[in-house]
């Protein structure tokens, strides 16, 4: 059983009917979304909580963490089957109430429509209620072919809050970089390569290895001109290049006392 339909239940239910799994039913507020992902996975679906499957064997819930408790409180579960949820900051315990068995399979990784994700290639973040019910969640991270670890909520909030600064601020900071070229002549595309190289660096350097740029050379003459420019065309840009700039320095600085 399959609730929610944004982009990290697409994925993972591709995932899982390529690992042979079923998926009986979808259940999503939106109903647009809740009849593509039914179509698409060959289920059911609906948007109506009392239409809900009462006595299905796994719920996976793939819901936003604010819209997770009223979803809950909206459905009818017989027994004690297994609720999973995918948040990377909510307690498992936010189940508790539901289900016996209950636990967490946290995919540590970015989603979005129309690109495909090898979860063989994405570390999955575990939590159970039990013994019993973490090592159901081994076995199922083994068809989905992924490597798993067990952590606890502490853990995975870490986990969620590094996310953020290596993914979102980044991704953030692109569309930065594309509004200050607008008007130049120049598109965003021809970034990419740079991007690329530096998401690569990362693959055999740590991040103290591959820092570069002016602020991390104390290029003090490139840093002015640089904050004259952003104060011209975008003081926005030129706040966050100032915070960034100083942190660029700050990590210099630790990096030449070691």
């Amino acid at each position: 059983m399959l609730v929610g339909a944004g982009n990290v239940a697409r994925h993972l239910s591709a995932a899982l009917l390529s690992a042979g799994g079923n998926i009986c039913q979808v259940y999503s507020r939106g109903a647009a979304s809740a009849g593509e992902l039914g179509r698409r996975v060959g289920a059911g679906y609906t948007t109506d909580p009392r239409e809900v499957i009462a006595d299905g064997d796994i719920y996976l819930f793939c819901t936003s963490d604010d819209a997770l408790p009223a979803v809950l409180e909206s459905l009818t579960i017989a027994g004690d089957p297994l609720l999973l949820h995918v948040s990377g900051s909510l307690p498992a315990g936010v189940l508790a109430p539901y289900s016996r068995d209950h636990g967490v399979i946290y995919p540590l990784q970015t989603f979005s429509r129309g690109r495909e994700i090898d979860f063989k290639e994405i570390p999955l973040f575990i939590e159970g209620s039990s013994p019993a019910v973490l090592e159901r969640l081994r076995g199922l991270c083994g068809e989905l072919g992924g490597a798993c670890y067990p952590t606890d909520l502490e853990q995975r909030r870490r986990l969620h809050l590094a996310a953020v600064f290596a993914c979102n601020f980044p991704n953030a900071l692109y569309r930065v970089a594309g509004r200050l070229l607008e008007g130049s002549g120049i598109t965003f595309p021809v970034l990419r390569p740079l991007i690329l190289e530096t998401a690569r660096k990362m693959a055999v350097m740590s991040p103290a290895e591959a820092q570069t740029g002016p602020a991390y050379r104390g290029d003090e003459g490139t840093l002015a001109r640089h904050r004259e420019q952003l104060e011209a065309i975008d003081r926005e840009a030129l706040e966050i290049y100032a915070l960034l700039s100083d942190l660029i320095r700050r990590g210099r600085e630790q990096d030449n006392l070691q």
